[in-house]
């Protein structure tokens, strides 16, 4: 009788594993999607160099699919179809740089069955520049729902790449600190948003003699892909 109960026991551990892989598998049914976009910090990342490598030790190089498409120099109205100044017409949006992006995204995913989606964003250096702070935060949302309209998906993940320690003081570019703060705002306003710091990246030459530069060092732009496929990879485990 007890070694029946034992067996019994075995079998309802067994049953319990099973139907819980079966669910865990459902889930993840299909590839991981990753989309990269931006301007020059973005274009000069190489993810094949960190984010794919760490994506792919997650996931399996079979079940992941990594999009890069950015541009250097660009503000959001490359991107946004929406974007509007503050005040006046001008300057106008322009979302060519979507439509390219798009363009690889939807010729690379035919046919193939998605899981998640997630988009990654490093942007915001010219809309600093310009002074195009105050409508940054609708651009940025808008953004988002864009693209989630467009995917006809409500679950895409989302992390920002918020801009660096480049002009803490706004002398270079007058609205840095500003679209800074809103980055994080949005980020921390959705439970699929986060983003990742990157201060410390933009130091380059021995001695750091380079301190606080626009643009990342060789070895900022690989730490900045692993905390964006570290970033990713957490999100979507806390997401499923």
């Amino acid at each position: 009788m007890k070694t029946k109960t034992i067996i019994l026991l075995y079998l309802m551990v067994f049953m319990i594993s099973s139907c819980g892989s079966t669910r865990n598998i459902l889930k993840q049914e299909g590839k991981h999607l990753f989309i990269l976009s931006g301007q020059s910090n973005m274009a000069r990342l190489k993810p094949e160099e960190s984010f794919t490598p760490v994506i792919m030790e997650k996931f399996g190089e079979e079940n992941v699919i990594v999009i890069k498409d950015a541009l250097g120099g660009q503000p959001i109205r490359r991107w946004y179809q929406d974007w509007k100044p503050l005040e006046g017409d001008e300057p106008k949006a322009q979302p060519d740089l979507y439509d390219s992006l798009m363009t690889k995204v939807y010729e690379t995913t035919e046919n193939e069955k998605i899981a998640t989606i997630t988009f990654i964003w490093m942007q915001g250096e010219s809309d600093a520049k310009e002074k195009h702070g105050e409508v940054y935060e609708k651009s940025l949302t808008g953004l988002y729902s864009q693209l989630s309209q467009d995917l006809e998906r409500k679950d895409i993940k989302f992390i920002i790449g918020r801009l660096s320690d480049f002009d803490m003081l706004n002398e270079k570019y007058p609205h840095w600190t500003m679209i800074r703060d809103i980055q994080v705002k949005v980020a921390e306003s959705n439970p699929l948003f986060d983003w990742i710091d990157t201060d410390d990246l933009n130091d380059r030459g021995k001695g750091k003699k380079i301190k606080n530069n626009l643009h990342m060092s060789a070895e900022g732009y690989v730490k900045m892909g692993k905390r964006f496929a570290e970033k990713s990879f957490k999100l979507i485990e806390d997401t499923k």
